[in-house]
């Protein structure tokens, strides 16, 4: 099919749990939650490697919590599915190498309020973090990004439920929208998916099934899918080493599938195994609540918010607010109105949403911002 000289085509990608570098998130994040359950003062930094045979952690940790570092991290393992012997990486046979020490006192003393030159909870790190939505979807999501998620979870429902004990748990996805000129998604050029399986099914089969189960039950239902998609199942052909025995994992890796798939700048912090004090991942929180709000109420159809922070400083140094056009108020109304309703210190962040709450690995995967019980994907009416 030729494509409208004044459209244009936008694609994301998305992993699934078993990916490599998700593990590394899941992993990060379970000991993060294992130590704010005990104590919520908790301040984690834990990075997670894993590879054939092994997973490495590092990274500061300071608690008063006592967890059994083993035991969670076979755990994860295992409750993503990796539990097959022989496979180059199951829970019960990694070795596990933990190098995790305790927090830098020079970060502890800006971030903590008694110690702060200011006398309140000051940023754990300089940088800026940005948050996006708009409604091309009913989760105020970009759609391929959405998309993208949504094969993966329907997929990995299908594994876990036993209906499909061919897949294994390692796979990707990438959703092609093509737009108008008003920027608004018309249908869906190509859908890529590769999954992870075992020996005995092949490739024709596997294509066959994920274009039955997969596809056309999540994706039919948009209205964007028609007689000139493509379909790129599993183009190479085979996938059947995958997951951290077939390409090392390493958390914060995947920082676009994380947020939203390239639709919307990054600044470049990732989330997983960081406590709430490390604003790459609150106020990256805050600002995807803070525009998701702006387009529920609807005051723009699409919208991008940029906070940046000073380590040790309790107020962000800059807010940006930006409408794309979408809006009948200009740019700075919007802030004015942003000002008015959200505590964007950090200290703030924490305590509108409740951040001190072992929560995070259960919305590691399939996005962070596509998930209805996240308190940063709450909306409420915002005050003019």
């Amino acid at each position: 099919m030729i494509q409208n000289k004044n459209n244009h085509v936008f694609t994301s990608e998305s992993v699934s749990e078993g990916h490599p570098d998700k593990v590394s998130d899941q992993i990060s994040d379970a000991i993060l939650d294992a130590c704010l359950a005990q104590d919520s003062s908790s301040r984690v930094a834990c990075e997670t490697l894993t590879t054939t045979d092994n997973v490495i952690l590092a990274g500061e940790i300071t608690t008063n919590a006592d967890i059994d570092i083993d035991a969670i991290v076979r755990s994860v393992i295992s409750d993503i599915g990796y539990t097959e012997k022989g496979c180059g990486f199951d829970a019960e046979t990694v070795k596990i190498t933990n190098l995790l020490h305790a927090q830098s006192a020079d970060i502890s003393l800006g971030v903590t309020a008694e110690t702060s030159l200011f006398g309140e909870q000051g940023a754990g790190d300089q940088g800026m973090m940005f948050g996006y939505a708009c409604d091309e979807t009913p989760q105020l999501m970009p759609a391929a990004i959405m998309y993208s998620h949504m094969l993966l979870r329907k997929a990995t429902e299908l594994r876990k439920s036993g209906k499909a004990p061919f897949l294994r748990p390692d796979s990707k996805s990438q959703v092609s929208i093509e737009y108008n000129s008003d920027n608004k998604p018309v249908r869906i050029s190509n859908i890529v998916m590769s999954h992870q399986h075992k020996e005995e099914v092949t490739r024709e089969e596997l294509e066959a099934y994920l274009i039955e189960n997969v596809i056309h039950p999540v994706l039919d239902k948009t209205g964007l899918l028609d007689d000139n998609t493509e379909f790129f199942i599993n183009p190479t052909g085979r996938f059947c080493i995958g997951g951290p025995a077939g390409d090392t994992g390493l958390t914060g890796r995947k920082i676009i599938v994380d947020t939203y798939g390239g639709m919307g700048r990054h600044g470049g912090g990732a989330f997983s195994g960081k406590d709430p004090s490390k604003v790459d991942r609150s106020a990256a929180y805050m600002a995807r609540y803070v525009a998701k709000n702006l387009v529920a109420n609807k005051l723009c159809s699409r919208c991008e918010v940029e906070l940046a922070y000073a380590i040790g400083v309790p107020r962000p140094v800059s807010i940006l607010i930006d409408s794309f056009g979408t809006s009948a108020l200009s740019n700075s109304e919007l802030t004015e109105i942003v000002e008015k309703n959200f505590n964007l210190s950090p200290a703030g962040i924490v305590k509108t949403l409740d951040l001190l709450r072992p929560i995070y690995r259960q919305y590691d995967n399939y996005g962070h911002f596509c998930h209805s019980t996240a308190p940063w994907e709450q909306t409420f009416t915002l005050v003019k």
